[in-house]
């Protein structure tokens, strides 16, 4: 096994709060009868390629933007290579970022993950297709069918710019209208497009399958977009977001709101049962929101790996306990949340 490398000197930095501890959702748990969470097989290694986004949305847990320097190094990538070669059970590379497309290591990724069979889910926010450097990227994401996961937090202009920025909707209409192009989101098509809508505001997601009828409805009525899925997927009171909501009706509120609707019946689906978040810089998490509010895997438990470089067969985590905080309550709530969207 690898030593650890040198972690990146902005790994340095405090560690971010958190809206309040686990002891909440532990308690939630125990009151509905229900065990602390553990893991099963490892089917995905969702990996933050860094921080560097071409926007800075008001809802991103991430904190990404134009100004980010955190990187995913090329060893990293590499090591992550080697971690899907050795475990053939894991189904999925799911890359995320900030915008993961300006990581360097982006489509060696791609082309490696594909190589060896894995779907590859590329977490795109669209606008990024049209940058200088991404040129060929449209193309060669359908030439090595990847799966894009793209956001969209309404079909009209005015919610999705007051989110992500002005000129955002216009942006994503576009590049939505360019991959329908080359046979994303075509009926039919192995070219998988799924689109995302998340809550502008502090509120729980509608109904997926009748927010899905309206959202292609409206697409394709007005600029004969088509799509296959779209995932609902609820805001979690942490970092940017939470920010934005202490200038409003505040995070704490938000937090009540999440509790209220905590449902049971989303656990058994959790994606942090199934899948291993992968930090820009090697570090391991339970999920990418553990990871960007520095929750270590299992809650930082004895004898778990830390990075990368500290495991080598995934079976091992099978059965450890996952680190739970109180932003669980938004993959918790309602219809429940995941990166798959609606878990009930």
């Amino acid at each position: 096994m690898k030593p650890s490398p040198p972690l990146h000197p902005n790994t340095l930095r405090p560690r971010l709060p958190m809206v309040s501890g686990d002891g909440a959702f532990s308690r939630h748990l125990a009151e509905h009868g229900a065990k602390p969470l553990v893991r099963g097989a490892v089917r995905t290694l969702q990996v933050n390629v860094g921080k560097l986004c071409n926007m800075a949305c008001l809802h991103c847990h991430v904190e990404a933007g134009p100004k980010r320097t955190e990187i995913m190094s090329r060893e990293v990538a590499a090591r992550v290579v080697e971690l899907l070669r050795a475990n053939p059970e894991v189904e999925v590379l799911d890359l995320t970022g900030g915008a993961p497309e300006l990581n360097p290591s982006f489509r060696y990724l791609v082309v490696e993950a594909r190589a060896l069979g894995r779907r590859v889910i590329d977490r795109c926010n669209l606008t990024v297709l049209f940058e200088p450097e991404a040129a060929t990227l449209p193309a060669f994401l359908a030439a090595h069918q990847v799966e894009i996961v793209a956001s969209l937090p309404c079909y009209g202009p005015a919610n999705v710019d007051e989110q992500r920025g002005t000129g955002a909707f216009d942006g994503s209409i576009r590049a939505l209208q360019l991959l329908n192009g080359l046979g994303y989101g075509r009926s039919g098509s192995p070219l998988q497009l799924d689109l995302v809508y998340n809550p502008v505001g502090a509120s729980l997601p509608p109904p997926q399958a009748s927010l899905q009828v309206r959202y292609k409805e409206e697409l394709r009525a007005r600029f004969g977009i088509e799509f296959h899925r779209l995932l609902t997927i609820t805001n979690m009171p942490i970092a940017r977001f939470a920010r934005a909501l202490d200038h409003g009706s505040g995070a704490g509120a938000y937090l009540g709101l999440l509790m209220q609707h905590f449902n049971a019946a989303t656990l058994d689906g959790l994606m942090c049962k199934t899948l291993v978040s992968v930090g820009w810089d090697g570090r391991l998490y339970d999920c990418d929101f553990n990871q960007m509010t520095e929750l270590p895997l299992g809650g930082g438990g004895p004898r778990l790996p830390r990075t990368v470089f500290d495991v080598e067969r995934l079976h091992s985590l099978e059965g450890a306990s996952v680190g739970t905080a109180s932003h669980c309550f938004g993959c918790t709530a309602g219809a429940g949340s995941s990166c798959s969207g609606a878990l009930r």
